[in-house]
């Protein structure tokens, strides 16, 4: 199942509901069952089986997938948890020895945003640069998961830009300050079950790109560490809980390792996308350009 949450031209437009996507059409599952919420946390609050509204998709009314205006999947995640070097050759171009384990960071709420949303290049730096990554969702609370098991935790999968801006990144061994500038870190738009996908979201092309220049271009295949392992390994030491979001890493041709680097910049807009996925695309602006001082609304 693909799934998306947003705001409908068709309903109240300033409340979001989860919708069915098929092809261009979406089916408004929170108008025929408002007990499924706002947000993909019904669903997913139904583990191991499905929520009793997907029986009445065929027979339901559809809307125009164009008409819906992307929001979260989840509204408020209970950890953004963030894998910094997953793929061997982004490793080499960073300048960095390969891990013998994770490297982890984690994301603030302000400084994700849904698919769509512009991505604020903040005043103070002009170096804004694009991640494109698998990301996924867990749909089942576990603790010292064993790795056989771990797949049977997710929810689903989306796409995220892991927006970072770069000198603030290295102002520090901690990357917190440049992974967490308000509204850069876009996710979505859909969301895609595991059972319409590869096991483990394996073997997808991922690719970034500003209009016809392709920027990264790569295989989930390629990641040090699979959705399996990453799962088995944080739940080491931190209860997974379901709606938390955990980033996979992003492959070679981020814009700091060009020459000359790349960064992105107000006016262009950036897409992420994965094969079965979708496309996560959004445009750029500049921080100072806003009038409500750089929290998208």
């Amino acid at each position: 199942m693909r799934y998306m949450v947003g705001y409908s031209q068709g309903r109240n437009p300033t409340q979001t509901s989860v919708f069915a996507v098929q092809d261009d059409k979406a089916i408004n599952l929170t108008a025929l069952d408002p007990s499924i919420g706002a947000d993909l946390m019904g669903l997913i609050s139904h583990p191991g089986a499905e929520h009793p509204v997907l029986e009445l998709i065929d027979s339901a009314e559809s809307v125009q997938l164009a008409s819906i205006t992307p929001a979260m999947p989840v509204a408020r995640p209970g950890k953004i948890i963030c894998l910094g070097l997953n793929y061997t050759d982004h490793i080499k171009e960073g300048g960095y020895d390969v891990p013998e384990y994770p490297a982890l960071f984690m994301r603030g709420l302000n400084s994700m945003m849904a698919a769509g949303e512009p991505m604020i290049r903040p005043s103070c730096s002009e170096q804004l640069d694009y991640e494109a990554e698998l990301m996924v969702i867990i749909g089942k609370r576990g603790k010292h998961i064993a790795e056989e098991n771990a797949l049977s935790h997710v929810f689903g999968y989306s796409i995220f830009n892991d927006g970072s801006v770069r000198n603030y990144q290295r102002k520090t061994h901690q990357w917190t300050p440049g992974k967490n500038f308000d509204a850069t870190g876009p996710v979505g738009p859909h969301v895609v079950t595991p059972d319409e996908l590869p096991l483990g979201a394996s073997g997808l092309k991922i690719e970034s790109r500003v209009g016809s220049e392709i920027l990264q271009s790569a295989s989930t295949s390629e990641m040090l560490w699979p959705v399996d392992k990453t799962l088995a390994t944080l739940s080491e030491f931190a209860t997974l809980e379901p709606g938390d979001m955990i980033a996979m890493g992003t492959p070679p041709g981020v814009g700091h390792a060009r020459k000359p680097q790349r960064w992105l910049r107000p006016g262009e807009t950036i897409e992420i996308e994965i094969e079965g996925i979708g496309i996560c695309a959004s445009p750029v602006v500049a921080e100072e350009s806003l009038q409500d001082g750089g929290i998208a609304q």
